[in-house]
C-alpha cells in the first residue's frame, strides 16, 4: 500500500451544495481506498491504495466525484514523498517567508513549461513573489492577501489551466500528521547520509 494524498479544487464553492466530510470520505472509500482521512473542511483527502500511477488515481477520483456529485472536481494527487518535498521546499530566502503574511502553494497538473513560467514571473508585484518547482507554484505574499490582486483564479487565467491552492503550513501540517517517515528535522540525516541544516520555516496559514 501507498499513501496519497488529494487535493480538491472548490469542492465546496461555486454555488453547488455543501459536501460534507462523511460522504467524500465514502465517495473515496468506495473506490477501494484504505486509511481514508479528511484534513479541515476544504478538499483535502488522505488515502492509501495499491495503484503506482498518481495520474491514474486522479482520472479515477475525478469520474467517482463528477457521478456522485453530479459536477465536475479538478483533483491533484500527490505521494508522500512528493508531498514532503513540496513541505520542505525552499522556494524563497528564510528572511523573506519570515516577514511575508503568507506562503501558499498552488497545485497544477503538469510543469509548466518555459512560456508559462514567464507570465507567472510577469505577475510579480511589490507585494506578490512566485516560484515554481516542478508542479507545483510558490507565492509569497509579502501584505494581508486582501491587499493583492492575485488569486488562484489569476493563476488559472495566466495559464490557461486548473489548480487548487493551499497554505504552505497546512501542506506541512499534513506531512507531519500523515507521512512523519518523509519528514526530516534540520540536523537530521536522510537515507543517503545527508544532513539538512536548513533553518526550520516559520509556518504561515493560509485558507485552502
Amino acid at each position: 500500500m501507498r499513501r496519497y494524498f488529494a487535493f480538491l479544487r472548490a469542492v465546496n464553492v461555486g454555488g453547488h451544495a455543501v459536501v460534507k466530510m462523511d460522504r467524500l470520505r465514502g465517495i473515496f472509500e468506495a473506490l477501494g481506498f484504505s486509511g481514508v482521512e479528511t484534513f479541515l473542511a476544504s478538499g483535502n483527502v488522505v488515502f492509501d491504495s495499491t495503484a503506482r500511477s498518481a495520474g491514474s488515481l486522479e482520472a479515477r477520483i475525478e469520474a467517482a466525484l463528477r457521478d456522485a456529485l453530479g459536477h465536475e472536481v479538478p483533483t491533484f494527487v500527490r505521494t508522500a514523498a512528493e508531498l514532503a518535498r513540496i513541505a520542505t521546499h525552499r522556494a524563497f530566502l528564510e528572511p523573506e517567508v519570515r516577514s511575508a503574511a503568507a506562503l501558499n502553494v498552488a497545485f497544477l497538473k503538469a510543469p509548466p513549461d518555459p512560456a508559462s513560467i514567464r507570465k507567472i514571473e510577469a505577475l510579480e508585484t511589490a507585494i506578490d513573489r512566485f516560484s515554481v518547482h516542478e508542479r507545483e507554484v510558490y507565492w509569497l505574499c509579502r501584505r494581508r492577501q486582501s491587499e493583492s490582486k492575485f488569486s488562484s483564479a489569476s493563476l488559472e487565467r495566466t495559464l490557461g489551466v486548473r489548480s487548487t491552492m493551499r497554505g504552505a503550513s497546512t501542506v506541512e501540517r499534513m506531512v507531519a500528521r500523515y507521512a512523519p517517515a518523509f519528514s526530516r528535522k534540520p540536523g537530521t540525516a536522510d537515507r543517503r547520509g545527508t544532513v539538512d541544516n536548513r533553518p526550520p520555516r516559520r509556518r504561515l496559514e493560509s485558507p485552502g
